[in-house]
């Protein structure tokens, strides 16, 4: 993943943001958040307001089989935990893992904005506000205890992800490396991406991946459709920001989260289903048949022919 510095926001726009490709910026205004966001600070900043944060016994986070429990805590003693490797008060283990991903006041209504849920800490935040005011969609808050992985994922938007505190390893994979990543949805089923199980995965080898280290005050660029694995190799905070890039219609009102297919993608999807369940009705050589000519037909139609 190429590292730029001092990009404005013409030249990420006229040069980087239409190759739909990630990269690292260097050096970006980002408020005092970087120098004054330390454990002490922010468990008093916020007070001992309640947050419900997922709580792990093992690093490797699996959403599918949900290897995790949420728990609330108030954030000040959340964050002293999160911060430290061995707990004297837990819920799991001593060694347990804790994770934070704001949400909005009901996760089912609202989106995740920094500004409403941490108010006082948003005060030492500047976003870089790259795109237009109407596109913002969320500003999500993260606490992660050191080695924490969370899950490869793609998000229907594009986002920054700003590194405030702590140093994390992101694995991604382009949009085309969709066949070999193992699919439940939007996530992937292959959990350790450095140690895959390839009995379990076996096509998971030919997944091309690129990786980048953040260093606190560094903002990853991940375009829409980019899959994404994240450990936190310490204890940190960051930022996502997410902003929609299609028109606003083409998203899913009760997405919350920014991770439901854009509504012609469910649509068609669903559509798909509809004709294979009809496939069902025909004997074995004839459903390969008209399997394979659908294949044909979706390559020609919908497939870029720049991908290869």
């Amino acid at each position: 993943v190429p590292r730029l510095a001092g990009v404005t926001r013409e030249r990420f726009l006229r040069d980087i943001y239409p190759q739909r490709k990630p990269v690292v910026l260097e050096g970006m205004e980002l408020g005092t958040c970087t120098s004054k966001w330390t454990v002490d600070y922010l468990s008093q900043a916020e007070g001992s307001k309640e947050v419900k944060i997922h709580v792990s016994a093992v690093p490797q986070m699996d959403f599918l089989s949900k290897n995790f429990v949420y728990r609330t805590l108030p954030f000040d003693v959340f964050v002293r935990r999160a911060a430290e490797a061995k707990h004297k008060e837990y819920f799991l283990s001593e060694d347990e893992k804790y994770y934070l991903r704001s949400v909005g006041e009901d996760p089912r209504k609202h989106i995740a904005d920094i500004r409403k849920q941490f108010p006082v800490l948003a005060e030492d935040v500047q976003i870089p506000e790259y795109f237009e005011k109407e596109q913002f969609f969320s500003s999500v808050f993260r606490i992660s205890s050191a080695g924490l992985q969370l899950w490869t994922h793609y998000d229907v938007m594009d986002n920054f992800l700003i590194q405030v505190t702590g140093r994390k390893r992101v694995v991604l994979y382009s949009p085309q490396e969709a066949p070999y990543l193992y699919l439940s949805g939007s996530k992937s089923e292959v959990l350790d991406v450095d140690k895959p199980d390839l009995e379990k995965h076996p096509l998971f080898v030919k997944a091309k991946r690129c990786e980048c280290f953040l260093e606190a005050g560094d903002v990853l660029f991940i375009p829409a459709l980019w899959f994404h694995n994240v450990i936190s190799e310490e204890f940190g905070v960051a930022v996502n920001v997410f902003w929609k890039h299609l028109p606003a219609e083409s998203y899913d009102k009760t997405d919350t989260y920014g991770n439901k297919d854009p509504l012609a993608a469910s649509r068609a999807i669903q559509i798909l289903d509809r004709a294979l369940k009809a496939l069902e009705e025909l004997p074995e050589e004839y459903r390969d048949f008209y399997a394979r000519r659908m294949v044909l037909r979706i390559q020609e139609k919908a497939y870029r022919s720049d991908y290869g």
